[in-house]
């Protein structure tokens, strides 16, 4: 059986608070999945006085874009280096793929160059200087790394998109659901963990194709690639408006105030996807509500910038 080493309350807590300066951040995404990864990737490169990205994971995923996670994860590989063409501060970036499939038992890692990376860079990383891991798909990549070394839980704090809200009458979200396994790795191993809900909460960064025209657009070859992408997301754009879940986790390290938040003890996640509460259980950040129009004005400015 794995042993985790047992963070100290005072250590977790002090973890747990906003960083409040820039931090070193990997960003593991499933970036051909939905168009808000695009997003976020865009996001953070442009955010450089607050993130330092060191490397980009390409995440699994399987839904009707994949044949299956593989193809999941080496198509969101692809979608990386699209990226990197189209916008020169990825330049010099290194990407990883990731994991071609889900944890098959509660202990079982997923080899992968991403996961590999992430324990290398864990471990380099200094005692008063986290690396934050920043997730916004399937969290295998990230659990896998955990599995394969424990330790690295005493190195980084893990911000993740994942489940929906906890009053929400189930957490059958997409990011959660697709690797229970993982999901429940990461929620019961004590790693720092900010946890950044669905429905609820990131579901109210909605926007529509005509802000998207007006404040994207225009903004270089990488602001045209992300309007043609939002724009082909639907046939039918009249009355239409579509969530950019992932931005969210740069906001947050961008500027703690747009996310009101607080402390809770890590919920338990059962077979079904739902979650129940034990006070005796380690604490988590919890994001619950987030300020639509603060985190889009960064981001419009940020890219016209």
């Amino acid at each position: 059986m794995i042993s985790f080493p047992k963070i100290t309350q005072e250590k977790l807590l002090q973890r747990l608070a906003h960083p409040g300066k820039k931090v070193r951040m990997v960003l593991d995404t499933d970036t051909y999945n939905e168009i808000d990864d695009q997003f976020a990737v865009v996001y953070a490169l442009k955010s450089p006085e607050q993130l330092q990205i060191e490397a980009f994971y390409a995440a699994p995923f399987h839904n009707e874009l994949s044949d299956g996670p593989a193809d999941g994860m080496e198509k969101s590989y692809r979608e990386l280096q699209k990226i990197s063409a189209l916008l020169p501060e990825m330049s010099g970036i290194p990407v990883y793929r990731g994991s071609t499939g889900y944890l098959s038992g509660a202990e079982t890692p997923q080899e992968s160059d991403a996961a590999r990376n992430l324990v290398e860079r864990a471990m380099a990383s200094p005692e008063d200087d986290p690396l934050y891991v920043v997730a916004i798909g399937a969290i295998t990549n990230v659990a896998s790394a955990i599995l394969l070394e424990p330790r690295i839980i005493e190195k980084i704090v893990v911000v993740w998109l994942g489940g929906h809200s906890l009053p929400w009458p189930d957490t059958k979200e997409f990011n959660l659901a697709q690797d229970l396994h993982a999901s429940r790795t990461v929620l019961n191993c004590g790693v720092p963990l900010v946890l950044i809900p669905c429905m609820g909460v990131t579901s109210h960064l909605l926007t529509t194709l005509s802000e998207v025209r007006e404040f994207v657009k225009d903004q270089g070859e990488i602001g045209k690639y992300l309007y043609e992408t939002y724009e082909n997301c639907a046939k039918d754009h009249f009355a239409y408006s579509r969530v950019i879940w992932d931005i969210a986790t740069i906001a947050y390290l961008i500027n703690e105030s747009w996310l009101p938040n607080e402390l809770v003890h890590s919920p338990i996640l059962s077979e079904d996807f739902r979650y129940s509460f034990d006070a005796s259980r380690h604490f988590i950040r919890y994001i619950h509500f987030v300020r639509r129009d603060r985190v889009f004005k960064d981001f419009f400015t940020k890219l016209g910038s």
